[in-house]
């Protein structure tokens, strides 16, 4: 009996320990730079947006996508797909217009699947000569700067797996404490 103690305590400490130090693995991408930064001023305006992350993003049509929105709800992303190498993401801009607070709002691939999403803001403080992207590109990526996570959290996996565990090792030492009083009594 105490061996099969031992070893359910044994597989019990293994496991929380493969489950404390695996959740860094499932962490999504974090945004830890950018060009332009979040909040600068801006005489001119950028001819890329490049976002930094974390860990590596991964590439793929559709999956990243970024927007640039300025006064009115303008649109000012160029045409086609960021670029993506490593953990960065390059996206092309228009020239921009006037004289403004521009937002650039992102949709990345993260290293574990999961779309990441955020935003970011710069201020043009003096106005350019561009003009805004038509207005059919507005439908297209709409939806690009939305807050779905997708996904369920690690922590409810891990909460899930200590129960269940809990509750194995919790019945397994309790049959077997029920065991030995049936064997001791003689049945």
């Amino acid at each position: 009996m105490r061996r099969v103690v031992s070893l359910l305590l044994t597989g019990l400490v293994a496991g929380a320990v493969a489950l404390g130090t695996a959740a860094p693995a499932f962490a999504h991408n974090v945004l830890v730079g950018s060009d332009p930064k979040d909040g600068s001023q801006l005489a001119a305006g950028p001819a890329t947006i490049t976002l930094t992350f974390d860990q590596p993003v991964q590439a793929g049509e559709k999956f990243n996508t970024v927007t640039v929105t300025g006064p009115e709800g303008t649109r000012w992303e160029a045409d086609g797909e960021p670029t993506v190498k490593d953990n960065s993401v390059v996206f092309p801009v228009r020239p921009l217009g006037p004289a403004a607070e521009y937002t650039v709002g992102y949709r990345v691939l993260s290293a574990d699947g999961h779309p990441v999403t955020g935003s970011l803001k710069f201020t043009l403080t003096t106005a350019g000569s561009g003009t805004p992207a038509p207005a059919a590109s507005d439908a297209e990526g709409s939806g690009s700067t939305s807050s779905g996570g997708g996904g369920v959290p690690i922590w409810v996996w891990i909460v899930g797996a200590a129960v269940l565990l809990g509750g194995g090792a919790f019945l397994a030492l309790r049959g077997g404490a029920a065991g030995d009083a049936e064997e001791r009594s003689g049945r």
